[in-house]
């Protein structure tokens, strides 16, 4: 297999390990409290982490002050999109969970403006506009009735999610900060503000069934700690374009396990609902890829510097490629 191929089937695993996570997060919460499965993924990711900075070199274990500023306001954010994420995926179906969160691709630039020349074409907001419809037919199931509370709770993590992902772009533009050490750092921040609350519980999570822990284990392991590793790697081989272009097919992924594994059925509103959130979330993100891509029609001596000197820190490996390898799902 040559190098492009096997990067780019590394970045379809890390969509289809996404997109599974919406089924395995629902049969976890089936069987155990949601804050309690939270601390268990954040507490098993956190582990691992640290195992992970342990092996390295001697001195790379240790964090840097700007890792550390950044970890724990960014470890307050995941941890609120994984809390909003997880309620909703308790009372909602996993595919219409994997398409109504990739409405991050769309809201995140409408927050991150920095550094943007003005304003977005008006075909993005009709991408967005495709969007929204899209998530009002995933909404309608079977026929028009008011929104099921999961799917207005994934609305809610989308929003949530685009805010956390303008500010990882914000704390680590420019900043030599490296991944696995921010991500170790979120894990513990996520894993210390959800053992208070699931205190109470750990007796039924050590009394967990096999499946319960072979689910948490997969969340964890896989969906976080995995996911973000191998994304931040195959990343840094190929275009950020391609990247999105492959991991924009999480929600694909999200319906076809959820179809597949978990019984969901697809009506025909829904059905045509998938189809224009997989649609508009490519148009717009293409949209917005062109826009930003877009060279500045009078750019000062200064500003031609610092965009030199910005592009050369995105080809420094101890920096992340683009935000978004900086998050997890």
């Amino acid at each position: 297999m040559s190098d492009v191929r096997r990067t780019d089937a590394v970045l379809l695993l890390v969509a289809l390990v996404w997109g599974s996570s919406y089924l395995s997060a629902q049969t976890a919460t089936a069987a155990l409290p949601v804050l309690l499965v939270l601390f268990a993924r954040y507490g098993l990711s956190a582990v691992a982490c640290l195992g992970l900075v342990a092996s390295g070199r001697r001195g790379s274990r240790r964090w840097t002050r700007a890792e550390l500023r950044a970890g724990l306001p960014l470890g307050a954010t995941q941890a609120a999109v994984l809390l909003v994420e997880t309620y909703g995926v308790a009372h909602t179906s996993a595919a219409n969970a994997g398409l109504i969160i990739s409405l991050t691709i769309v809201l995140t630039p409408l927050l991150d403006r920095g550094g943007r020349h003005g304003s977005l074409p008006l075909s993005f907001f009709a991408a967005t506009g495709v969007c929204i419809l899209a998530v009002g037919l995933l909404m309608s199931g079977n026929g028009f009735h008011a929104p099921r509370l999961g799917d207005l709770l994934m609305l809610g993590a989308a929003v949530i999610r685009a805010g956390h992902v303008a500010l990882v772009g914000r704390f680590t533009t420019g900043r030599a900060i490296r991944p696995l050490q921010l991500t170790t750092v979120q894990t513990l921040v996520g894993a210390a503000l959800f053992l208070p609350a699931a205190a109470l519980d750990l007796p039924t999570l050590v009394h967990a069934d096999p499946a319960t822990w072979a689910q948490l284990v997969y969340l964890a392991l896989f969906c976080s700690v995995f996911a973000f590793l191998a994304q931040t790697w195959a990343v840094q081989r190929t275009s950020a374009s391609r990247a999105s272009l492959l991991l924009g097919t999480e929600p694909v992924w999200a319906v076809a396990v959820g179809v597949a594994l978990g019984g969901d059925h697809l009506a025909p509103l829904t059905g045509l609902g998938a189809a224009l959130m997989v649609a508009g979330t490519y148009w717009g993100q293409a949209v917005e890829r062109a826009h930003r891509s877009t060279p500045d029609p009078s750019p000062t001596a200064s500003q031609a510097h610092a965009n030199t000197h910005a592009h050369a820190l995105s080809k420094d490996p101890e920096c992340p490629s683009t935000p978004t390898t900086l998050t997890t799902t």
